[in-house]
């Protein structure tokens, strides 16, 4: 009871989930420098997992077509991002014998720090509506999804992140037929 005056319901999962958001991504920028191990396992499962949320976001378009355009053209420059960075990768082998690649770390930094941007931007447009009351009903606050630049800026990811570790994994597969 006392949570309803101090939080909007709307706001309280958004709220929730902040920590655990920044957390991944964290971890997702992490992995953007340095000498990578290849692990082919989960590479596929991102690859599988990015797809599918690519293809259930893609069904707001049935209700709203500018929504479907927004994730076109995000998912269509992440392709082109995605290939750019994989021939700029380098693949190499380490002191252990494990297969490792060298990403470039400024392309899917920008990516992931455009979409915190984007998705901070549009938390920050909800909390004004919310109230110190709590009063703002589901029906009144603009939902965090429901813009075609955000979009866009979640296809852009989802496009590099399926386009990149699918491109890893052919090119590793190449990489160590080479070494025969």
């Amino acid at each position: 009871m006392v949570l309803e005056h101090v939080m909007a319901p709307n706001l309280l999962m958004p709220t929730l989930v902040s920590p655990l958001v920044a957390f991944m991504v964290w971890r997702r920028a992490r992995r953007q420098f340095g000498r990578q191990p290849v692990r082919r396992g989960a590479m596929i499962a991102r690859v599988a997992i990015l797809s599918l949320l690519a293809g259930l976001i893609s069904l707001a378009g049935i209700r709203d077509p500018r929504l479907l355009e927004g994730l076109a053209g995000g998912l269509l420059g992440g392709i082109a991002l995605g290939l750019a960075g994989l021939r700029l990768t380098r693949f190499e082998r380490g002191p252990d014998g494990r297969d490792l690649y060298l990403p470039i770390p400024w392309i899917g930094a920008t990516v992931t720090a455009l979409l915190v941007a984007r998705l901070a931007w549009r938390f920050m447009a909800v909390v004004p509506h919310a109230g110190m009351t709590g009063a703002m009903t589901a029906s009144t606050a603009p939902p965090l999804g429901n813009s075609p630049l955000t979009l866009l800026v979640l296809g852009l990811m989802i496009g590099y992140y399926v386009s990149y570790y699918a491109g890893l994994l052919v090119h590793h597969r190449r990489f160590v037929q080479a070494r025969g």
